[in-house]
């Protein structure tokens, strides 16, 4: 015995544009959601400092001006890291600012992959490591 067609069962047609709409809707919430994101982070990544600080998964940290942080490969210019030196007789550790390039490949930028940023943080305009890059640059 069949039942009839009624709005609580629905017909297959019925049933197939509402499962349709779903999609659809489904669809265009995953896409304004997409835009949204996209450029809230296009948005943010503008720095107020001229220097930033990019930690990577590896531990190291490097201080310099960043470029292109929202695409794939992120570009670091005028690149500086903190080197510790201990005394053999003291044991006191100093740090040393060092800009790159004094290497023997002699580096003018680091190109770096974005997924090996772990974050990203400005270099305050009177921190000791803005205080150093000013002095090296004299």
């Amino acid at each position: 015995m069949t039942l009839p067609a009624t709005p609580e069962i629905g017909t297959g047609k019925g049933r197939m544009f509402w499962i349709l709409g779903c999609i659809v809707c489904l669809l265009l919430g995953l896409f304004i959601g997409h835009a949204v994101t996209y450029h809230r982070m296009r948005a943010a990544t503008s720095f107020s400092t001229p220097y930033q600080a990019v930690l990577l998964s590896n531990g190291s940290v490097y201080y310099g001006k960043l470029s292109g942080y929202s695409g794939g490969h992120p570009v670091l210019t005028d690149v500086y890291y903190i080197l510790s030196k201990t005394d053999p007789d003291t044991k006191q550790i100093t740090n040393v600012l060092v800009k790159r390039g004094k290497e023997l490949h002699g580096p003018d930028r680091m190109y770096l992959n974005a997924r090996q940023i772990v974050f990203v943080e400005p270099v305050g305009p009177n921190s000791k490591v803005a205080q150093l890059i000013n002095e090296a640059n004299q």
